[in-house]
């Protein structure tokens, strides 16, 4: 049963290479967005399937296979955050299947607490149920509080036997030198822009090339992007940018305060890398519908002056998640973006 998205397949020969002599935990990285967190469930299910099909793919049929694709095989455990439990199954500390939780007043955690790394101290130390393996699928690492990064590398450190962690990170330089020394790496990489256009035209996304040039080539993300219904909101924020001026960044900052503030500050970010290569070498990554008010921006300002308005733009990233006041973050934002080019 070949779950695999298409550009997978050299990685999945180098995995079956891999499980010759299979370390006790592996890190898959890459960029965000090429289908890491499938690929790691993907050699869950294989490691833990009774009847694997001569490549290595899990069979799909065998009881095993039942089970996991239930999210509720006994040997098998994902940690991930609350934001990424949606009611789809996810497995819970005993490894039961998960109801959709009543709706709570408290937002759900963006983190990896201590609590959800410490219950698997009790499922490792109990038997498997066949004699076979124990996997454990963890995502994204960089979620992970410094108390349960500090309580997962304790278990890094003295695994059962027979006991494998696969993590994924969409950013390796987030993690603790400590966990990244007791992994094995596995790089995964970003489809070529062929690969990434043939797949989202297989999902219908219209426009596929100006959404995938918008996510910087990352195929799952412009295909959530497309589904998303956000394109409008974009067009107007990027609108903005491209006639930078304060009172266009006053009304701006009224009519996009909803807006999640990580999007705005994404689409910044892209924006500025495109003015900064239009400016250096005349070539556009994200936003080649813009090209002419991208060029005339970048006739406008100096690169010392650019590098730290990315730089600005960078830090503003780290805060984004939670602004006290959304509407004044956005005007700050915009209106120090306006004096960059007044």
């Amino acid at each position: 049963m070949n779950t695999l998205l298409p550009w997978q397949g050299a990685s999945w020969q180098q995995w079956q290479l891999l499980r010759e002599r299979l370390p006790h935990a592996i890190l898959f990285h890459g960029p965000e967005g090429i289908g890491k967190t499938a690929f790691a469930e993907a050699c869950a299910q294989s490691l833990l399937c009774e009847t694997p099909v001569a490549d290595g793919h899990a069979c799909g049929t065998c009881d095993a296979c039942g089970w996991f694709t239930q999210y509720s095989h006994p040997d098998y455990r994902r940690v991930r955050p609350e934001i990424l439990d949606d009611g789809d199954g996810a497995e819970g500390e005993d490894g039961e299947a998960e109801t959709k939780k009543a709706k709570s007043t408290k937002a759900p955690s963006k983190e990896i607490k201590i609590d959800q790394v410490r219950a698997l101290s009790d499922f490792m130390n109990i038997s498997t149920h066949r004699s076979g393996m124990r996997v454990i699928t963890l995502y994204p690492a960089e979620a992970l509080n410094t108390a349960a990064a500090n309580s997962l590398l304790k278990m890094l450190e003295e695994p059962p036997p027979r006991t494998m962690f696969l993590l994924v990170t969409n950013s390796i330089d987030r993690l603790l030198p400590t966990i990244l020394s007791r992994c094995r790496k596995f790089a995964l990489t970003m489809p070529s822009k062929d690969e990434a256009l043939a797949w989202l035209k297989e999902q219908q996304v219209k426009d596929a090339d100006g959404w995938l040039a918008e996510q910087g080539g990352a195929p799952l993300i412009a295909l959530e992007s497309s589904q998303a219904g956000t394109r409008e909101t974009m067009d107007e924020f990027l609108q903005q940018l491209a006639q930078p001026g304060v009172d266009g960044a006053l009304k701006a900052a009224d009519r996009l305060q909803k807006t999640p503030m990580p999007e705005l500050v994404s689409w910044l970010q892209r924006w500025l890398y495109d003015v900064l290569s239009v400016k250096l070498s005349g070539t556009i990554r994200y936003y080649p519908r813009y090209k002419k008010e991208l060029g005339a921006l970048a006739a406008r300002i100096e690169v010392g002056n650019l590098l730290q308005a990315i730089k600005s733009v960078n830090e503003r990233r780290a805060i984004a998640d939670h602004p006290l006041a959304p509407k004044l973050f956005i005007e700050d934002m915009l209106l120090d973006y306006s004096t960059l080019f007044s």
